[in-house]
């Protein structure tokens, strides 16, 4: 029976390990809401929050009229955590993927508002890159690449860019540590000629050269 606080995170651990331990396979029904408040001591509203804490992490699976499955033997990995383990290439590979595609959906989708939202962030990049520590530095060079993935208008790259975010800013400082010649400081260029793409409606035009300044970095720290 389950009593300490919080009620629902420690149902759904005890559900793992019984899921674990191989009381219910792959694919098997889980009893109803009842039988298991009953079992682990809990309420109903307990058992659903518990339930959908495992479907977040996919070991369970809600099917609407049908009940609940097992889907997976072990919780998936937080996604916080495999960005902290991450190493410099890894996270680098995964903005391209990002960035890149972004780039080309922002020259189809931009309008007149992610336009003006470039211009400010590029002049804010340019001061932040003279004199500027580096922590400003590299919030400044954030918002600038957050605005070419807003400018996609698309959510699912929005929330996966803002996932990267505090990796992404450890990253840099990480960098910017190792760059005496300040090299990344200096690529203005390359960030307008992204901006440039986009507001050219140029899709193709835009991914590649977002491509080809993210593989920059990336070659310079490998």
């Amino acid at each position: 029976m389950i009593r300490r606080h919080p009620l629902a995170e420690q149902a759904a651990e005890e559900l793992l390990r019984r899921i674990g331990s191989g009381e219910w396979a792959l694919g098997a029904k889980l009893p109803g809401e009842t039988t298991l408040a009953a079992q682990l001591g809990v309420g109903r509203s307990t058992i659903r929050e518990a339930v959908r804490e495992l479907a977040g992490r996919r070991v369970l699976e809600s099917r609407q009229g049908a009940g609940v499955f097992v889907i997976g033997h072990q919780a998936a990995e937080d996604w916080d955590q495999v960005l902290r383990r991450a190493d410099i290439t890894d996270v680098l590979e995964g903005r391209i993927a990002i960035e890149t595609e972004a780039a080309r959906l922002a020259a189809e989708r931009r309008t007149p508002a992610d336009l003006k939202s470039f211009r400010y962030t590029l002049k804010d990049r340019l001061d932040a890159s003279v004199k500027s520590p580096d922590d400003w530095y590299v919030e400044a060079d954030l918002a600038f690449h957050r605005a070419l993935v807003t400018a996609a208008h698309n959510t699912v790259l929005a929330e996966l860019f803002d996932a990267f975010v505090p990796r992404i800013r450890t990253t840099m400082l990480d960098m910017l540590k190792l760059d005496d010649q300040h090299r990344h400081r200096h690529d203005q260029a390359a960030h307008v000629a992204i901006a440039d793409a986009v507001r050219d409606r140029d899709p193709e035009l835009s991914a590649a050269r977002c491509r080809e300044h993210l593989t920059a970095v990336r070659s310079s720290v490998v």
